[in-house]
């Protein structure tokens, strides 16, 4: 390697600088897709999101110059758009104009000018980018992870290993619920953080001894391993239920038995229960 090149790659490359009236996602997008044409090139990107003022124009632009950095917006204030296109020219900044080229042809082909407000498509799409929140932060959340975030869960489902709680969650994640799931297991105790939860947004899951050891030994038939023995043995399957149902007692949390029943009604459970309890 020359030693050119390894000075390039030692040197952090300029800055690229999101600049939206929104909150800068479509800028973000597109360019981390034109990024992976240059593979290793750990481009800093610094996303300026919600730019309403001028001022904030201003700052953005004598940060560019000032690193040597290149400017990328989506602004569609027509005046916010200009104004740092002017900037950008009068400090030799590169700005480059996403939505500037586009909405003019639009506006002539379509013989109308353009609301020129920002965040409209998200707005519009409100519920489609909820819905991706929601599931983004109940994938994050399974299985007992980030107790940090369980708190800004809507709901969380406890319950002992097999009972339900990821299909669940994932089910009442695609609904719009940001749901958290925590396992109970044998021998070790309850996490303390689960006690410091809102307890009507939490949700235990009991299921019939006979049908655990069921789904217990298809999901190891799945793997193409052999069950242990202590994981569908009927009398510590009937210990593990029961301390899972002291457990519930004990936070004072609500209950319901996910015996026999499809995903869609113990799901339209749960969230009865949610709402009238956090009416």
């Amino acid at each position: 390697m020359s030693p050119q090149r390894k000075r390039r790659m030692l040197t952090p490359p300029p800055p690229i600088y999101i600049v939206s009236g929104g909150i800068g996602a479509s800028g973000e997008q597109l360019v981390q897709t034109v990024l992976t044409q240059f593979p290793d090139s750990n481009v800093p990107l610094i996303t300026v999101g919600n730019v309403r003022q001028a001022t904030q124009i201003k700052r953005v632009v004598a940060q560019a110059q000032k690193t040597g950095g290149t400017i990328v917006h989506t602004l569609v204030d027509d005046r916010l758009r200009h104004r740092l296109i002017d900037l950008a020219l009068a400090a030799n900044v590169v700005a480059v104009d996403l939505m500037g080229s586009l909405l003019s042809r639009l506006e002539t082909v379509l013989n109308r000018e353009a609301l020129g407000k920002p965040g409209l498509y998200r707005q519009f799409h409100r519920a489609y980018f909820e819905r991706v929140s929601a599931i983004e932060f109940t994938m994050a959340h399974d299985d007992g992870q980030q107790p940090a975030g369980w708190p800004q869960a809507e709901i969380v489902l406890a319950g002992v290993s097999r009972a339900g709680k990821t299909p669940l969650s994932m089910y009442l994640a695609v609904l719009g619920w940001k749901v958290a799931n925590v396992p109970l297991v044998p021998e070790v105790p309850p996490p303390p953080d689960l006690f410091k939860l809102d307890r009507r947004r939490v949700i235990g899951l009991t299921i019939r001894p006979d049908q655990l050891i069921v789904f217990r030994e298809q999901r190891y038939a799945r793997l193409g391993v052999s069950t242990p023995i202590d994981y569908i043995h009927p009398r510590r399957i009937g210990e593990e239920v029961q301390a899972a149902l002291k457990v519930f007692r004990r936070g004072r949390f609500a209950v319901i038995d996910v015996t026999d029943k499809p995903i869609e009604t113990s799901a339209d459970e749960i969230i009865k229960l949610i709402e009238s309890r956090t009416k």
